[in-house]
């Protein structure tokens, strides 16, 4: 289950279709509680995603700001450093010392 949905706004580069989707799978799992639904409710899952992706892309799309757009790297770095502070250092995944775990 998702604990968290990230920022997409003013970034450069931009939000892309993927980090759009994966968004709207996050939320709607969030809400309904079903991290994959049943036959059942599958239909209605996945309509709802399409939904919360087209007006989430709306939004990013028709937002405006003055300030200038932030560095994905920069932001991820800013992200590490506060969970290892909250935290405390967990490591590294083997084969990408840029990723923590």
């Amino acid at each position: 289950m998702c604990r968290n949905i990230k920022t997409l706004y003013n970034f450069a580069p931009p939000a892309t279709d993927d980090e759009i989707h994966a968004a709207a799978l996050q939320y709607v799992r969030k809400i309904s509680g079903f991290a994959a639904p049943s036959a059942a409710n599958e239909a209605a899952f996945n309509r709802a995603v399409r939904e919360v992706e087209t007006a989430s892309s709306r939004l990013l799309g028709s937002l405006v700001t003055t300030a200038p757009p932030k560095n994905r790297a920069v932001e991820a770095a800013k992200a590490r450093s506060r969970a290892e502070r909250r935290f405390g250092p967990t490591g590294t995944v083997e084969g990408d010392p840029g990723h923590h775990r």
